[in-house]
């Protein structure tokens, strides 16, 4: 019986830093119980302190699509830092994961940051400054970062002057942001009829994954990409997650290609990172040429553009083959079907959904199709679903309105605890239902 060192660490934690954790999911807050503390990671494995290992199925909250330690990332990460870990200049590798990047997606140019709040914040910045506009349009449920302006929820009607959704932001810093139900068409129409010619942008994901995987109706990024261009507002999409996540060029490549129709501005971030603190925002070369120095736009960051973080990146990018994107479908698809079957057998109402490669289980009935559907759900029998697959080995977001994520790393074995864990996750999840314990 191994101590249970993740108690002390947390204990440690919480007396130097808020809440333990230095992102707040990771604290357990929605699910209960003590985070367990990573010491390593390898292929589709995590290593807690205390020596128990979990099939990972956060992969670091999308940017693992390979897998941990992946032997040609930390190769060509490991040559890199023999060269110094921060330069402060133009380096190679930034030039060669930009030139990737604008290969697989349909952006002109493209700027580094360190994350995605920065790629949002940056976005919505260059929008205002091209547009001449101040109104920012968004989703409820749609998270894009930390940025003042887009910690906004939503009012009871279709549209609402937002309201800060956190202390620390003043009023005046959601004042012209504009916040509508995702999927909805009429409100969108009804906001762009009203105050057109005052939007600078609209931002949304191209999937939503912070609320859960919510894909968009069909058709629903298009008509959202021809309604901006008909009043002259920016459409950006937020591919931070979905991003080299969901397919080989985001979720865009599964919808927007089909359509006809290309994204103004573009964020991605995680997977273009390959596990290290990386972000970029790029579109059209004619919006981006407004970008300092070129332009009156100002942006900028110390450790843009990081040699180690674009390696890595552009690692992982180039070794994100077709079939690697053939294997993540297949185990996701086997995952879902496993999950669907053994909660329905359990008795236990849910939806699973998915986005390309990117999925989740909704415990409620029928489909989700914005926030307030989501905010529907039974979050007490997820978290009974939650730790009883921890303890069969298996590590889930803590949080029932986050994404499951699965990589190229996940062989037979892996997959094969999964499965066999679900089974009991869901009496453990009807258990719950019924107020009882197993």
């Amino acid at each position: 019986m191994h101590p249970d060192r993740s108690e002390a660490l947390f204990e440690r934690a919480c007396a130097v830093t808020p809440g333990g954790v230095n992102s707040p999911v990771r604290a357990f807050r929605a699910v209960g119980g003590t985070p367990r503390f990573i010491r390593s990671a390898s292929g589709a494995w995590l290593t807690d302190v205390d020596g128990r290992e979990y099939v990972d199925l956060v992969g670091s909250w999308g940017p693992m699509l390979l897998g941990h330690a992946h032997p040609e990332v930390m190769a060509a990460v490991r040559d890199a830092l023999t060269r110094g870990t921060s330069y402060g200049a133009p380096t190679e590798a930034e030039v060669d994961l930009a030139e990737e990047i604008v290969d697989r997606t349909p952006v002109e140019r493209v700027r580094f940051v360190s994350s995605g709040t920065e790629a949002t914040m940056s976005a919505i910045r260059l929008a205002r400054g091209f547009t001449g506009r101040d109104v920012i349009v968004k989703f409820a449920g749609c998270y894009h970062g930390h940025v003042d302006a887009l910690l906004a929820q939503a009012g009871s009607g279709l549209t609402t002057l937002a309201v800060p959704g956190t202390p620390g932001v003043p009023e005046t810093a959601t004042a012209l942001t504009r916040v509508l139900p995702y999927n909805d068409r009429e409100a969108v129409s009804a906001l762009f009829a009203d105050e057109g010619d005052r939007i600078a942008c609209l931002i949304t994901e191209a999937a939503p994954g912070n609320m859960g995987v919510v894909p968009p109706d069909p058709g629903f990024n298009q008509f959202l990409a021809q309604t901006c261009a008909a009043s002259g507002a920016l459409f950006v999409s937020d591919e931070v997650m979905t991003g080299f996540r969901a397919s080989r060029t985001g979720q865009w490549g599964l919808d927007g290609a089909l359509e006809g129709w290309v994204p103004d501005l573009m964020t991605f971030g995680k997977v273009m990172g390959g596990g290290f603190p990386a972000a970029a925002f790029g579109g059209r070369a004619d919006i981006m040429s407004m970008l300092s120095p070129e332009g009156p736009v100002y942006q900028a960051g110390t450790l843009s553009g990081n040699p180690i973080a674009t390696t890595a990146g552009l690692a992982t990018l180039r070794l994100a083959t077709d079939d690697v994107y053939s294997h993540l479908t297949s185990v996701g698809d086997r995952i879902r079907a496993a999950a669907t079957a053994a909660l329905s057998a359990a008795g236990v109402p849910h939806v699973v959904q998915a986005a390309g490669t990117m999925f989740s289980v909704f415990f409620t009935d029928g489909p989700v199709r914005d926030f307030a559907g989501a905010q529907r759900q039974d979050t007490a029998a997820f978290a009974a679903f939650f730790h009883a697959m921890l303890d069969s080995g298996v590590y889930l977001p803590p949080s029932a309105y986050e994404a499951w994520f699965v990589s190229a790393a996940h062989d037979e074995r892996a997959v094969q605890v999964v499965l066999d864990a679900l089974p009991v996750a869901a009496q453990a999840a009807a258990s719950a239902r019924e107020g009882t314990h197993v």
